[in-house]
């Protein structure tokens, strides 16, 4: 095997082994999360929200209700947040902007 074959095997090899180590973490990392909906502040949303937002860090209503942050599991519809309100797995038709 000349240098430029085994250079290109090693640097594969590594690439694998790279790829395999981190697919995993990030594969956990998504379902430690969910998708909860109106408990995000004006602006600090994830991507993506419901209409009248086009990405992460436009929604510009206080718990808008279309507009989701990524939680630990477990966590959505306990949140405290004020005036009764309730984060929820699903979009919700309260706190929309005008």
């Amino acid at each position: 095997m000349d240098r430029r074959s085994l250079n290109l095997a090693l640097a594969g090899s590594l690439a694998a082994a790279l790829t395999t180590s981190v697919l995993p973490a990030s594969a956990a990392d998504e379902t430690d999360t969910v998708k909860c909906y109106g408990v995000a502040l004006a602006g600090q949303n994830d991507c993506a929200a419901g209409p009248g937002t086009t990405c992460a860090g436009t929604s510009s209503v206080d718990y808008q209700g279309n507009a989701w942050k990524a939680v630990p599991a477990g966590t959505c519809e306990t949140m405290e947040l004020p005036d009764d309100r309730m984060g929820s797995i699903e979009p919700l038709e309260r706190d929309l902007p005008s």
